[in-house]
């Protein structure tokens, strides 16, 4: 089908970049930057590993102390990382 009025380049950029699939991909490559906001500086400064995999986010965390406390709280932290990224995409975190 064709268009019969001329779209703006910052509409078709809208509209691609809006659409599911592409908004996920972007919020993945995000998610480092996104964990670091969420979690603060502290936290991310003792994570060396963050990889998403089908869902999954695997954390890895050199001090037990913060890898218990991320256990804990990892329903919380499920919703603010989608919140933040505004794409669900992570549905699990697994932290070792």
């Amino acid at each position: 089908m064709r268009r019969t009025e001329p779209k703006s380049v910052g509409d078709l950029f809208d509209e691609l970049f809006n659409s599911p699939h592409i908004a996920a991909k972007i919020a993945e490559g995000c998610l480092p930057d996104t964990w670091r906001e969420v979690v603060g500086d502290r936290i991310a400064d003792q994570t060396s590993q963050i990889r998403l995999v089908n869902g999954t986010l695997y954390v890895h965390v050199q001090s037990s102390i913060i890898r218990s406390e991320l256990m804990m709280q990892r329903a919380a932290l499920c919703q603010a990382l989608n919140g933040h990224s505004r794409v669900p995409i992570v549905r699990n975190i697994v932290v070792k």
